[in-house]
């Protein structure tokens, strides 16, 4: 199997208000083929940093579909200071994934066939979101450490919540959310990161953006925040993981400092047909993590997989 690495070949995709950077790979030859795969990455982040898991997914017999998320990676960023996550509505996100999946995916498939998606964090709320409402547009899902609600790291939410009005009130919705501008990932050391106890993971990642810095994203402006704020409502509300019938795996991170566990395991339990893992001590980023967290996660995912898409001919 040529890696990743070497037959990345972005292709540009057309969104509604923004062109998209988006890829697809190959299963491997010698695998028996899964069908479709749809990677959906998190907030800042970018398809080559995926390359490790996307020849995991490969070597699994699935083929890969994925891309960046309008406002980072390589798709279009919509603020002068390119470090800056803005997006207006997390509806423009839908947007994204629905391109994806009509323009990318749907060729793909065979008669009568249905992808699976593989989301991580944002991702795997956007995917949630779509879900929602297209419930039987994929066969099953896969979700890691996927934002249900975040965590505020010792801020009460109704300080956040009120802070993050106000600024919009003033019409400050491109500015830094507090902090945020000191996280810009050229110069993060892996000391003061909180998302992987993986130091070669974490500097294989910082070697990517050090070789295109233009694929960084420092952190969270206010309007991205009151979005997420939003759409974090509009999926916790009634009735709404409930409509969500499609075969599901959540897998919570134990040591998880971006989004909140506990409540991805009370999601988990309002599903129809969802399941739980909870991988102790891994940190958000459960895919950039040590081999020990990342070995539990694929063997779940493996589980899961073979009960949802059994092997052709099984």
């Amino acid at each position: 199997m040529i890696p990743a690495t070497a037959c990345f070949e972005p292709l540009p995709l057309q969104a509604v208000g923004a062109r998209l950077r988006a890829a697809r790979f190959a299963p491997d030859p010698a695998a028996g083929p899964r069908g479709v795969c749809v990677l959906l990455n998190g907030q800042t982040e970018f398809i080559e940093k995926y390359f490790e898991v996307i020849d995991e997914l490969r070597a699994r017999g699935f083929a890969v579909v994925t891309m960046d998320w309008r406002g980072q990676g390589g798709s279009d960023r919509f603020l002068p200071d390119h470090r800056k996550g803005f997006v207006g509505s997390f509806h423009d996100y839908d947007e994204d994934l629905s391109t994806l999946y009509h323009w990318l995916v749907v060729p793909m498939l065979r008669e009568g066939e249905k992808p699976v998606a593989l989301a991580h964090s944002m991702g795997g709320h956007n995917l949630l979101r779509h879900l929602v409402a297209r419930p039987d547009s994929f066969a099953g899902a896969v979700l890691c450490a996927p934002m249900i609600r975040v965590s505020w790291r010792g801020q009460h939410e109704w300080l956040v919540r009120l802070a993050t009005a106000a600024q919009m009130r003033l019409g400050k919705g491109g500015g830094w959310v507090w902090g945020m501008e000191e996280r810009d990932p050229l110069t993060m050391t892996f000391e003061k990161q909180i998302v992987t106890s993986d130091a070669d993971r974490f500097a294989r990642t910082q070697a990517i953006l050090h070789g295109d810095p233009d694929l960084r994203l420092a952190g969270a402006t206010w309007a991205w925040l009151a979005a997420a704020l939003n759409s974090m409502d509009w999926l916790s509300a009634p009735a709404r993981p409930e409509a969500i019938t499609t075969p599901l795996l959540l897998v919570g991170a134990g040591q998880d400092r971006i989004c909140l566990t506990p409540a991805t395991r009370a999601f988990a339990g309002r599903l129809p047909y969802g399941e739980y893992l909870e991988i102790a001590g891994a940190g958000h980023e459960i895919l950039m993590e040590q081999d020990v967290y990342r070995r539990q996660f694929w063997s779940a995912l493996d589980a899961f997989m073979d009960k949802l898409k059994p092997p052709p001919g099984a």
